[in-house]
């Protein structure tokens, strides 16, 4: 049986007028289903109950769920101006509280009980009662209340206005009260009930008050309030300043009046572990809040080192590792404070008053990470013990979150590292497209993700646009995206047309999903590329993609439109064929290539998307990298949850004057006058100076084409930032270089190019193969 205390007010036509919270507690009876019967409907049945003119007594009462409860009681009379009884003061403890003796049940019970007439005149209190008014109990029958109290003190004006209310109205009051004891450091909390005490002629003549203190109670639920709180608000994002700002948040105004929080160096952005206990220890201010308006800005700046004594309250709580408790009077924190107050960037809320504070490690998994101190200036409670067990749970949840936020910072500066050590440094130079582009990092929690660009220079002044996007987030997706940007430019080199190059891809992204432990399936490695390849002498643009988002267009005549064409699957998917999609571009169209990140947000599809890139090109002009940051700003969401990568490449054309075609009759005869005719053009671009290594690999070109080619057989030469040899003819087999033997007759013409040119390769084309070399041209 739970052992409490409890009191009812009956008044003399045996009414209940009047149940206390503890009453309700003891029978289960809330004050609704009490207030107002008969007394007697609340016992047993067959139990008679003693007169309530006795002072002692024994009855069995029903329980609200039908058991019996036996219980003591004790009926103290209430008189009235007259003499006469007006009601009883009934108060009741378990049977088994053998320690309270029955007729001293008023006087000594845990609760503080008062009565007090229509005029605010005591009629009777217990002990407890006068304590809680600060007063001495014994003589107070006949006095005035407000004679006896301190009429300034805001929780003795509430009790006197409901005395009044109760008095006038007839209605019970319920209702919390907080005031200081001189016996403890903090404010009691008080429930207090009144009650209207009727006579027979209904008419209230006096009113009965039961208080009790749940102080202890009350501050636990504080506690538990403030810890789920901490639990939702503190670490919603993985940012260590952030993380720091919630804590304080929490914790100022209902723990503390100033509070900081100081990190060592090394868990913002260095490996150095923390220096050892017995030097100064200096910390880094990442966070500061007060209750006082200018505060934060007149202490210590954010960023700024903090020096902390090796015997100050903050570096004993990093070495013990434990919550450090202060208060003014004690030789540590009076020494702190004058430590502070001598210092001229010391904190002004220990000038302004500070009486006590508590400082706590913040430590998470076994590493400490910082300080975080909590002081009380207002607030005239100092600290106690539990607040420091408080203090300890609040550090150490914030203490979690900022290591994991530290984790996250980390492995995001990795990835972020590999990752632009992955994408291109410098585009190549080229003369086909003018380009520029943006990279912008996920700001999200999810990590870096996989987006990258480049643009490979390829045979024949034609250049390659390549953007991708892997699945994922994290260090994986940025080494993924490494091999797949690595195997494109392979690739490339091999000049496969866009939808081949793709299906190489396809097979690459496959194959390292086989290879992985079997615990992820190939989709989780699945990427989307797009892959296009612009020809400035033919000014066509051939392209093709796996999954990914088409390119839009910028006509120069300020008309821009997605291109048409098919997505198909993502690369490591498989399924249906990659389809390449070909168009011809007036010369200084733009062509902007993107990933979803740019175009995709939480409260917009990528048709809305792509529609907000097509109407931002229309609208801007400027310089490409003008434009690029133009397009970023007005197409990309406040908060974009993906890797974004823009390309913008505007088409350039090489006209007549730099390209020179002949078509070749596969006759050997035909091979002095292909290379008379090459040396011809040379002299009419004034590149006399090549002419000699040209004519020697003109010659061998053809002759190769003639006589193990097929027809038709064509030479051009195009001059761009080199000079460009291409013998095309209708073999699909390719030359391979190979060292001749002493008394071969053949196999070093090949060789002889190789050496003579810059570099040399061959593609294949939908007629044949086409060979190529390039040589520098003259300074």
């Amino acid at each position: 049986m739970e052992e409490v205390a409890a009191a009812a007010i009956v008044d003399a036509r045996g009414t209940v007028t009047g149940w206390s919270e503890g009453a309700q507690r003891l029978t289960g009876y809330p004050p609704e289903e009490v207030v107002g019967r008969a007394a007697q409907d609340l016992l047993a049945e067959g139990t008679v109950p003693p007169a309530l003119t006795a002072l002692t007594g024994t009855v069995v009462v029903r329980h609200r769920d039908g058991q019996p409860l036996p219980l003591h009681l004790s009926a103290v009379p209430m008189t009235g101006p007259d003499g006469d009884p007006v009601g009883f003061v009934v108060v009741t403890a378990s049977a088994s509280e053998e320690n309270l003796l029955v007729a001293q049940a008023f006087q000594q019970a845990p609760v503080a009980l008062s009565v007090f007439d229509t005029a605010q005149r005591f009629l009777r209190a217990n002990d407890r009662a006068g304590e809680l008014m600060e007063v001495d109990p014994d003589g107070l029958a006949g006095q005035y209340f407000p004679d006896t109290a301190d009429p300034c003190d805001d929780h003795n004006q509430r009790f006197q206005s409901h005395l009044r209310q109760v008095a006038e109205s007839g209605l019970p009051v319920h209702y919390e009260s907080f005031r200081h004891s001189p016996s403890h450091l903090r404010k009691r909390a008080w429930t207090i009930d009144m009650w209207p005490v009727y006579t027979t002629s209904e008419q209230v003549t006096a009113v009965a008050i039961s208080a009790s203190d749940n102080s202890e109670q009350h501050w636990a639920r504080q506690r538990l309030m403030l810890l789920n709180e901490a639990a939702t608000a503190i670490g919603t994002t993985l940012d260590v300043v952030r993380t720091a700002e919630e804590l304080l948040e929490v914790a100022i105004p209902r723990f503390a009046d100033f509070a900081s929080v100081d990190l060592i160096d090394w868990v913002l952005d260095k490996d150095e572990p923390p220096k050892s206990a017995g030097d100064d220890i200096v910390l880094r201010r990442i966070a500061h809040l007060s209750v006082t308006e200018g505060i934060p800005e007149a202490a210590v700046r954010l960023g700024d080192a903090d020096s902390y004594h090796p015997l100050s309250p903050p570096v004993r709580a990093l070495r013990e590792a434990r919550a450090v408790l202060r208060r003014a009077g004690e030789p540590d924190f009076d020494r702190w404070v004058q430590q502070r107050n001598a210092q001229d960037i010391g904190d002004p809320a220990f000038r302004r008053g500070a009486h006590s504070m508590v400082t706590v490690p913040l430590r998470a998994r076994g590493t400490t990470l910082g300080v975080v101190v909590f002081v009380r200036i207002a607030n005239p409670d100092p600290y106690a013990a539990d607040d420091a067990v408080l203090a300890e749970e609040l550090a150490s949840r914030a203490a979690v979150c900022f290591d994991n936020a530290r984790r996250f910072t980390r492995e995001r500066s990795t990835a972020l590292a590999l990752q632009h050590s992955l994408l291109p440094r410098g585009l190549a130079e080229q003369a086909a497209l003018e380009v520029a582009h943006r990279y912008l990092p996920s700001g999200s929690q999810a990590g870096i993700g996989g987006d990258w660009f480049d643009v490979i220079p390829l045979s024949g002044g034609r250049v390659a646009l390549v953007v991708g996007d892997v699945v994922g987030h994290g260090i994986r997706s940025s080494a993924t995206m490494g091999r797949l940007r690595t195997a494109v430019r392979t690739l490339a080199d091999v000049d496969l047309p866009p939808d081949e190059l793709l299906t190489h891809l396809d097979d690459l992204v496959t194959h390292l999903a086989a290879d992985e432990s079997g615990e992820e399936e190939v989709g989780e490695l699945g990427a989307t590329c797009l892959y296009a390849v612009y020809d400035p002498v033919s000014r066509r643009l051939a392209l093709a993609a796996a999954g990914h988002p088409a390119p839009v267009v910028l006509q120069p005549d300020g008309d821009a439109r997605l291109v048409a064409m098919s997505a198909g699957p993502p690369l490591g998917v498989g399924g249906l064929p990659f389809e390449e999609t070909e168009l011809e571009l007036p010369e200084g169209s733009l062509i902007a290539l993107y990933t979803n990140g740019l175009i995709e947000g939480r409260d917009r599809d990528l048709d809305r998307g792509a529609t907000e890139l097509c109407r931002a090109l229309q609208t801007s002009r400027g310089s490409l990298d003008d434009l690029c940051d133009k397009v970023v700003k007005s197409v990309l969401s406040d908060e974009p949850g993906d890797d974004v990568a823009l390309l913008l490449a505007r088409t350039r054309a090489l006209g007549a004057d730099q390209v020179a075609t002949w078509d070749v009759p596969p006759d050997p005869a035909q091979v002095a006058i292909t290379r008379q005719c090459a040396i011809e053009q040379l002299a009419e671009w004034g590149l006399g100076e090549v002419a000699f290594v040209t004519e020697l690999v003109v010659s061998e070109l053809v002759t190769n084409a003639i006589r193990y080619g097929g027809a038709p057989i064509q030479l051009r030469l195009i001059r761009d930032r080199s000079l460009i040899c291409e013998v095309t003819d209708g073999s699909s087999t390719s030359p391979h270089l190979r060292r001749a033997h002493a008394f071969d007759e053949g196999g070093r013409g090949l060789l002889l190019v190789a050496q003579l040119t810059q570099r040399w390769g061959s593609r294949q084309t939908n007629e044949g193969k086409t060979i190529w070399a390039e040589q520098p041209l003259p300074a």
